[in-house]
């Protein structure tokens, strides 16, 4: 599991190469690694820019899943993300590729929880 706080945009690829190296090392196919590092960076910047907060990342390899789970410490009653938008949506194109993306999708307040297939056989 890797976890870490980033609180600048500017920093969150240099945060998420260890989370992308720790998948490569478990052997995750590439086009999978590359999915994972589109959902971080989506979930990632929504904390920042939305919530103005630092962002608390978690991840892992759960059997044929990865999990990803990024969270806001805030309490001022926002939602990450209330609602995933549809294909036609004005504005939450990230979160519309997080929803294509992902086969498993919960939010709860300031913290969503996804996975994607690995590819990888379980142990």
């Amino acid at each position: 599991m890797i976890t870490f706080k980033v609180d600048n945009l500017k920093n969150m690829n240099a945060c998420l190469k260890p989370f992308l190296e720790y998948l490569q090392g478990l052997g995750v196919d590439d086009d999978v690694v590359f999915e994972s590092r589109l959902v971080s960076c989506e979930l990632i910047s929504n904390v920042l820019r939305h919530l103005g907060e630092e962002a608390c990342f978690e991840g892992t390899l759960k059997g044929d899943s990865i999990v990803i789970t990024v969270s806001s410490e805030s309490t001022d009653g926002k939602n990450l993300c209330a609602k995933l938008p549809d294909v036609f949506a004005e504005s939450g194109r990230g979160l519309y590729i997080i929803k294509a993306i992902c086969s498993n999708i919960t939010s709860e307040g300031c913290s969503v929880k996804v996975c994607i297939k690995s590819g990888k056989q379980p142990d």
